[in-house]
């Protein structure tokens, strides 16, 4: 087995777990969601934490998915293929990065 498949598959346990938390947890969930456990009480009730929550859920699954998707791809076909997964997961992950809280919330706030 080759490097490339350990490293996939190694970070697509934690992912998968995490996903499975927020599903579990529901809007409660949020709470564990960075920036927003620093906002205070009222400013979090200006957002819709069900909201929230699932979509940390679909996130968390889709970088388990395309880690387990580097990790058969880096075995089946070639193990360069790992870092094909990394980069996707990359960009995927700083597409929803933000450093400001606010920006970062904008789109769950409640109408």
């Amino acid at each position: 087995m080759n490097i490339g498949v350990w490293a996939c598959a190694i970070l697509a346990i934690p992912f998968s777990i995490i996903g499975i938390l927020f599903a579990l947890l529901k809007e409660k969930g949020a709470k564990f969601v960075s920036g927003f456990n620093s906002l205070t009480e009222t400013q979090q009730q200006r957002y819709d934490k069900a909201y929230i929550s699932r979509d940390m859920r679909n996130q968390c699954f889709t970088w388990a998915n395309v880690m387990v998707l580097g990790a058969l791809c880096s075995y089946l076909f070639n193990p360069y293929l790992a870092i094909v997964a990394y980069i996707i997961w990359l960009v995927l992950f700083f597409k929803e990065f933000h450093l400001d809280a606010e920006k970062a919330f904008e789109k769950y706030l409640l109408k």
